[in-house]
């Protein structure tokens, strides 16, 4: 069966699933500034889309013993289970953005960008996680300084609410996402956030990439918290069959009623809009067989129905129902009305597309993948080699030349019709990137992490810089 979604979305993925050739990504060392800005630059999009670039909390704000800040899981589990990130380094100093916070917003605005996204740590805010432990209000200052400083510099700020650093303490008394008590704490704080911080922030993401924290802390065991099956990753503990879809229910139900209460009482006075950011790859059938093509949409279920559906229909994939049968819980008929009524606008991140081909193996008990073998195409990164000359690092053509296709692509859809009303490049600088800890580089400019964390911009940088100045 089909993945079952309505016309806006499927036109929202297929304005920004493209597949990116490894042909195409080839680099032609020494581009110049100006290299594709005569087919596609600022101009050629619409007056109001918006352009950004992002990062997160965890990832890029160090400082996470300072000024009230409690433990989050990723604390826990770069000190615990270091043996599972791929140089053993952990967030503590990250890219020090909790200092360095007006820099950032300095070279956001430099590359004439018109946002910034980024993510609230949950426990610098509320360190015990619940809101009768106390609010912590040096992590709120630190928030509206931040925000204050996009808006002096007239950056739009989209604030994402969760991007995996659940407080250590919810993960200590219940179990955070394994257990339902979890949505009204999420909840809580929520409401919070929007109560300090909605009057200028005017675009809030409830979670990002749920499937990322489900898949990864649960089923796979390299994220936080670590939990899987013996068999799957040697984790202390967890069930790879049962606890990702625990996990994942839970994290709809805390989207849903964080989304509710914004809806009902603060997005009338606010005059703002609330989603949630999802992550999928696309499926490529290995073959124009009709079981391949039935194995393609089957993994597209698992990766993107698993949120979208709910989202959409209040429900998770027939797929889903039939492979998972009673591992998979149901939701009531609030809770499907809730659902179907929780977004405003659909966020989407996307690296890779995979290439699908059908299985005759039935799907085991303890995995939540569907029994589809899958090969991964391309990503878009770069390995950290300190051996490497500063120049040479900063000469990243090969990512100009995938925003390049990209963004013609991109343009074509919206001239076609589709509704996409943003693009925000990730991330804004090389970063702490969880399991893989700083050996690989996404950012649009390099981090020295051997020379007090400077930041140089890479050729992207550069380019985009250029795409965005060219506006009529």
């Amino acid at each position: 069966m089909h993945l079952r979604v309505n016309g806006m979305i499927v036109g929202f993925v297929a304005a920004v699933i493209y597949l990116i050739r490894e042909s195409e990504a080839v680099s032609n060392a020494g581009l110049p500034p100006n290299w594709g800005l005569t087919t596609v630059n600022r101009s050629s999009f619409p007056s109001d889309f918006i352009f950004g670039s992002s990062s997160s909390s965890f990832q890029n704000e160090g400082g996470t013993n300072e000024d009230g800040r409690a433990p989050s899981i990723w604390d826990t589990f770069t000190r615990r289970h270091s043996d599972k990130i791929a140089d053993h380094s952990n967030g503590n100093m990250a890219t020090d953005s909790y200092h360095r916070y007006k820099e950032d917003v300095k070279m956001i605005r430099q590359m004439s960008m018109d946002a910034y996204s980024f993510s609230i740590s949950w426990s610098r805010v509320i360190p015990l996680g619940k809101i009768s432990g106390g609010v912590n209000e040096r992590g709120i200052s630190y928030y509206n300084n931040l925000i204050n400083e996009l808006r002096a510099n007239d950056l739009e700020p989209f604030v994402t609410l969760f991007h995996f650093d659940l407080p250590q303490a919810l993960e200590d008394e219940y179990g955070g996402f394994l257990s339902s008590r979890v949505v009204n704490d999420f909840r809580d704080f929520a409401e919070l956030c929007f109560r300090r911080f909605g009057d200028r922030v005017k675009y809030w993401i409830t979670m990002n990439e749920p499937w990322s924290y489900s898949v990864g802390g649960y089923e796979k065991g390299n994220f936080a918290p670590g939990r899987c099956s013996d068999a799957v990753g040697k984790c202390p503990a967890g069930d790879s069959g049962i606890e990702p879809y625990i996990v994942t229910h839970n994290m709809l139900l805390a989207h849903a009623a964080a989304t509710k209460l914004y809806h009902d009482i603060y997005k009338g006075p606010q005059n703002g809009k609330i989603g949630i950011s999802l992550v999928t790859r696309w499926m490529v059938p290995y073959s124009d067989v009709k079981l391949h093509r039935d194995a393609a949409i089957r993994a597209l279920d698992f990766d993107f129905g698993w949120f979208m559906n709910p989202l959409t229909f209040g429900d998770y994939p027939e797929n889903m129902r039939i492979n998972v049968a009673n591992r998979l819980p149901r939701f009531t008929a609030e809770e499907s009305y809730t659902l179907r009524n929780s977004l405003d606008f659909l966020g989407l991140n996307y690296y890779t597309a995979n290439f699908v081909q059908h299985v005759s193996e039935a799907v085991t008990d303890n995995m939540t993948r569907s029994s589809d073998s899958q090969a991964e195409l391309s990503r878009v990164d770069e390995p950290n080699n300190s051996s490497l000359s500063l120049r040479t690092v900063l000469q990243d053509d090969f990512r100009v030349q995938y925003y390049v296709v990209h963004l013609q692509k991109l343009l074509q859809c919206i001239n076609s019709g589709v509704n996409v009303k943003g693009y925000f490049a990730r991330s804004l600088m090389d970063s702490f990137e969880w399991d893989r800890g700083y050996t690989v580089r996404f950012g649009l400019h390099f981090v020295d992490y051997n020379n007090d964390l400077r930041r140089y911009p890479k050729f992207s940088s550069t380019w985009l810089t250029n795409f965005m100045r060219i506006k009529g």
